[in-house]
């Protein structure tokens, strides 16, 4: 069993006694009646687990279709949901999603917002409730600050995801709140320094450990981690720049030896992953204890069911596009993340065929994944777009994978120290050192860089990084995000924001609309 396992699942039967947690910020000032008595002693670390475990639990969300993660790749260049005749037309949202023209009322922007503030409610009503356990004598003070200066990392790094993605957000740390009390807007620039000063008092207080016992937690190396993508982006979060500050948190990652390269990229995407010597945070999936990623279910045709002997029928919706797809060499092993061409069964003889092909499908009956899409409003054909294989679709896989998905991980430490050295000199040889390691790796032979560029740096981060999270936040940062491409015809610069969800202008009467909306 995973290394996971042994943590989470475990623990599942207690996501009970925080059901009532999962409320999103315009709930803030209900009451709240289901309030936990605690009636035994934290004594031992398998004690605090039985309370923090189910807080991860909630990152499964991530995995699956229709919020935070689904908003963060279809607005960027990567990734697209294509309307397919009367397939995913869902209103509209998911071609605006593409497009910049997001709506405060769309389904996928309010699913983001719940999603990040309910996983911060949950830490505040776990941090009150530990808290209320020292008091009562029911806790040890000092192993309970390790617990909640865990919990406090989790919660910056919801806040971090809530501010890169909503810019001014509102921001509550308590969960004994007065009855009169509604959430305010806080400017992204304040909400940057909250959880600068967040993680500066509690990442030394994690565990310096890279094993079982932290593996799918926020341990030292993931919150110095939060802290580096926090710095790397500051110049898009408050208009100054913290490049050296992003550079040592880099430097003592790579300079722990926690973690090391896989030799074989694609052994970090994997069924049964957990043992890659290159995640430094992961949320741990698994298809009967920890469910929630559905990639295969999102991505393929239906009739590759037949391909993979999966258990249910995919819904052919996400793919790439030709543009992105075009950025990957024939040579690098990176291209595999994509399905292209003729599909077959699992015997890899006998065709695929779809049996409801358009009529002006060039291909006809026999299933054939082309990375040209040529629609994305209605016309695209049911085999067209470059399909997302990132991850190993296992045989016989079920309705989830329980492939672990990283959120963190050492190729982006390397990548990330790579953009900071060559920003402060474009000329800088260890700059493109480190970015020819990460490349290498996927090409025999070697296929380095001769230079560093924007663009070219740019696009290694997307060859290396496709799919994980970080495309449309590396876009604003290179300045690229408005850009017109193929199915987007440019934005405003106000448009690297998304809206507050109507629901929370509605209920919270102090929190405010972004400009542009």
């Amino acid at each position: 069993m995973k290394k996971i396992i042994s943590f989470i699942v475990l623990y599942l039967p207690i996501l009970s006694m925080l059901v009532g947690l999962q409320y999103a910020c315009n709930n803030l000032d209900e009451e709240i009646t289901d309030r936990i008595i605690i009636d035994h002693h934290f004594k031992t670390d398998k004690d605090y687990l039985k309370v923090v475990g189910p807080l991860y639990t909630h990152l499964y969300g991530l995995g699956n279709h229709g919020g935070f993660f689904s908003l963060q790749e279809i607005s960027s260049d990567e990734a697209v949901i294509p309307t397919r005749g009367n397939d995913w037309g869902d209103g509209g949202i998911w071609v605006r999603a593409h497009r910049h023209e997001f709506h405060s009322y769309d389904s996928p922007v309010s699913n983001a917002f719940t999603f990040l503030y309910a996983g911060i409610g949950s830490c505040n009503k776990t941090i009150a409730l530990l808290k209320e356990a020292v008091q009562k004598g029911f806790a040890d003070s000092a192993l309970t600050d390790k617990y909640i200066a865990e919990i406090r990392a989790l919660r910056a790094l919801y806040y971090y995801w809530a501010m890169d993605g909503f810019g001014n957000i509102p921001v509550v740390l308590e969960f004994d709140l007065p009855d009169n009390f509604t959430p305010f807007t806080v400017q992204r620039a304040d909400v940057f320094a909250l959880i600068e000063q967040e993680l500066a008092e509690v990442v030394p207080l994690l565990e310096h450990k890279n094993d079982a016992t932290t593996y799918g937690r926020i341990n030292y190396y993931a919150g110095k981690t939060l802290q580096a993508k926090l710095y790397l982006n500051a110049a898009v979060y408050t208009g100054i720049s913290r490049w050296n500050d992003c550079l040592a948190a880099c430097e003592e990652i790579l300079q722990s030896g926690a973690f090391a390269l896989e030799p074989n990229y694609r052994d970090n995407f994997i069924t049964g992953n957990a043992n890659s010597r290159e995640t430094i945070f992961a949320v741990a999936f698994d298809e009967g204890f920890a469910p929630g990623f559905n990639l295969h279910m999102m991505t393929l045709h239906p009739a590759s069911q037949a391909t993979y002997n999966l258990e249910q029928q995919p819904w052919n919706g996400y793919c790439s596009l030709q543009e992105f797809y075009n950025k990957f060499e024939d040579s690098d092993i990176r291209k595999k993340n994509f399905i292209v061409g003729p599909q077959f069964a699992a015997d890899g003889v006998t065709p695929l065929l779809d049996q409801f092909t358009e009529a002006g499908d060039p291909d006809g009956l026999p299933l054939n994944y082309t990375p040209d899409l040529k629609d994305i409003s209605g016309l695209a054909l049911r085999q067209e777009g470059a399909r997302i294989g990132k991850y190993e679709f296992r045989n016989g896989a079920k309705l989830n994978l329980s492939n672990d998905m990283p959120v963190f991980h050492l190729a982006d430490i390397l990548l990330m120290k790579a953009e900071v050295l060559w920003r402060l000199d474009p000329g800088n040889p260890e700059a493109l050192s480190l970015v020819n390691q990460v490349r290498n790796r996927a090409y025999e032979p070697d296929q380095p860089l001769n230079t560093l560029t924007a663009e070219n740096l740019l696009d290694e981060r997307g060859r290396e990084l496709f799919y994980e999270g970080v495309r449309r936040q590396d876009m604003i940062r290179f300045g690229v995000f408005g850009n017109p491409t193929q199915f987007m015809p440019g934005s405003e610069p106000c448009k690297e924001i998304w809206p507050i969800p109507l629901v929370q202008l509605t209920a919270g009467q102090n929190i405010q609309q972004n400009p542009c909306y």
